[in-house]
């Protein structure tokens, strides 16, 4: 994998955060105030600093402007979750996920210039995380420890194919159980039908062949 990303703030929800992105491969800068979390942090994310994101020169240093997104996980401060938000959109952060405690804090964040807004703790850090991770997965279930139920964007060398051409049980081991156009869910969908693009496919894989698929 080789996207980057910087998670500002490691509580629960960002501490989640950098463990699910660190394991699935990527880059990942921790950063927080607290030297404590930060330390907890330091074998297991790529770089974990801590930093005062009112120090405006500490914040440039840390070169976030080629990240992929930026995950705000503060809460404790208004104000600092406000000032991370915009420091990470002026430099340049294409998308930018943040931590919100309540309806103002998410109406703020938006307004602000956060692409996405989350409110929930542990579950939710890492399904932000597994969501940044593999882009074209637009939902999850997990079946079992190695069992995995998702549903993707079709990949673009499938489209003007059929599923009986592209043989994906067996070249890609996985199970295609449902098709989705325009929000209609199209069950056990005929082989030869040609895929367009915009469509979307429900599968059930093992997990050790679903890395390579959804990057």
């Amino acid at each position: 994998m080789d996207k980057s990303f910087a998670v500002f703030g490691l509580g629960k929800f960002g501490s989640s955060v950098v463990m699910e992105l660190t394991n699935a491969g990527a880059d990942v800068l921790a950063v927080d105030i607290n030297k404590e979390r930060v330390h907890a942090l330091a074998d297991i994310a790529t770089c974990a600093v801590a930093v005062d994101i009112c120090d405006t020169e500490a914040m440039e240093s840390l070169g976030i402007s080629n990240m992929d997104a930026v995950v705000v996980a503060i809460t404790e401060s208004l104000d600092i979750s406000i000032l991370a938000t915009i420091f990470a959109k002026e430099s340049g952060v294409p998308y930018v996920i943040a931590k919100s405690r309540d309806a103002i804090h998410s109406k703020i964040l938006l307004k602000v210039g956060a692409d996405k807004i989350v409110r929930p703790e542990l579950e939710t850090g890492v399904r932000i995380a597994r969501h940044l991770a593999t882009g074209n997965v637009l939902d999850f279930v997990e079946l079992s420890d190695t069992i995995k139920m998702i549903e993707m964007n079709i990949r673009p060398e499938w489209t003007g194919h059929t599923l009986r051409e592209l043989n994906l049980r067996e070249k890609e081991h996985i199970n295609v159980i449902a098709l989705r156009k325009d929000g209609e869910l199209v069950v056990t969908p005929p082989p030869d039908n040609i895929l367009e693009p915009g469509l979307s496919m429900l599968i059930i894989a093992e997990k050790k062949y679903l890395h390579k698929l959804v990057q």
